[in-house]
């Protein structure tokens, strides 16, 4: 696996919102009215961060450089989902992002470029009426407009990274065979995502919310039925014990703005337990929690995982930090893991001298 420090997987999610924005006809005859290049900016805000990311284009809207990148990118912590108390707070803390990407895009070309702000997971499980109340911060402390900020659901989510990851790899307008799966690691929910027969697509059954599990899109003059899986992640109150808590550790945890008390399980780390594999299945085949699994094929034979790969694997040691990227194989995450399991927390920085 390789990744660009500067290049982040998520971004093929941004990329095909700002395409996709692009692609309408006002928006374009808008960036279309400059010789040579145009800009568009997207903000990122993720469960444990908010980003911004600066794209470039040329006049055929193909991606130019910015410096020695291909674009520019900064990530700030906590995320807003973190300020359900306070969304002014929440607002400014995206200050910094805005007056970055403000000193990147010309000043000539900034009244003509196109600003869009797109939430996550995190925002999507506050309770009540928080998430509108930070977005409208938003609006009204950094002047955004309403149109520009969004939360996106979790089927947004996960199509829009098949869609974008598929086009980039020249996927797009093919065979449904000929395409990719993908699965993106969120910090507040996972997404799987591949394109299925549509014999399977019409075999298949409702969520259990009344969903359907399958989405029809037509893209570049191909119809696709693309499967798609979401498991959002929820603190819970009823048990203080998690499966992702190094052994030795008994004190708080804070997610979305509540401290939860939170110890490593008596009995060593279950995550499989957790992730509910085991469940009652009612359909052919399933993945966790008794999902119907899209019933695999030709679109799942490649998959592509997104997530902090490149961020954890400098901080066990599999890659050196100091570089820019780096190669590794699944089996040395595996074998990190298992060390990690291993260790209390007491040991965690002799262990592993990298890790935040």
């Amino acid at each position: 696996m390789k990744r660009q420090n500067n290049f982040p997987l998520h971004f093929l999610v941004l990329l095909f919102l700002c395409r996709y924005s692009i692609a309408s006809s006002h928006v374009r005859r808008l960036l279309l009215s400059h010789e040579s290049e145009h800009y568009a900016v997207i903000f990122d805000a993720g469960s444990t961060g908010s980003r911004v990311h600066v794209f470039r284009f040329d006049t055929k809207l193909d991606l130019l450089p910015i410096g020695n990148h291909i674009e520019y990118f900064l990530a700030i912590n906590p995320g807003l989902s973190s300020y359900a108390n306070n969304p002014k707070a929440g607002a400014l803390s995206l200050k910094p992002l805005l007056d970055k990407a403000e000193s990147v895009v010309p000043k000539d070309l900034q009244p003509q470029t196109p600003l869009k702000l797109g939430a996550t997971a995190g925002l999507r499980l506050l309770k009540g009426d928080a998430a509108v109340k930070i977005l409208q911060a938003n609006e009204t402390t950094l002047n955004y407009k309403a149109e520009w900020v969004s939360i996106l659901d979790g089927t947004q989510e996960g199509s829009y990274f098949w869609v974008a990851l598929n086009y980039l790899l020249g996927n797009l307008g093919k065979k449904y065979e000929r395409t990719v799966a993908t699965i993106d690691l969120g910090g507040g929910s996972v997404q799987m995502t591949y394109a299925i027969s549509k014999e399977s697509a019409t075999k298949a059954p409702k969520e259990p919310n009344g969903e359907p599990y399958v989405l029809n899109k037509s893209l570049l003059g191909t119809n696709y039925d693309i499967y798609l899986e979401l498991k959002f992640f929820k603190a819970s109150g009823n048990s203080s014990s998690s499966p992702c808590i190094l052994g030795g550790y008994n004190g708080y945890n804070t997610y979305n703005g509540v401290a939860y008390k939170a110890s490593s399980p008596k009995h060593g780390h279950q995550l499989k337990k957790a992730l509910k594999i085991k469940a009652p299945c009612k359909h052919k085949k399933c993945t966790f929690g008794g999902i119907w699994n899209g019933e695999g094929g030709q679109g799942f034979k490649n998959l592509y995982a997104s997530s902090f790969f490149y961020d954890y694997a400098a901080m066990v040691g599999i890659i050196d930090p100091k570089k820019p990227s780096g190669r590794a194989k699944p089996i040395q995450y595996l074998h990190a893991a298992k060390l990690a399991c291993n260790t209390k927390v007491k040991d965690i920085k002799s262990v592993f001298p990298d890790i935040d």
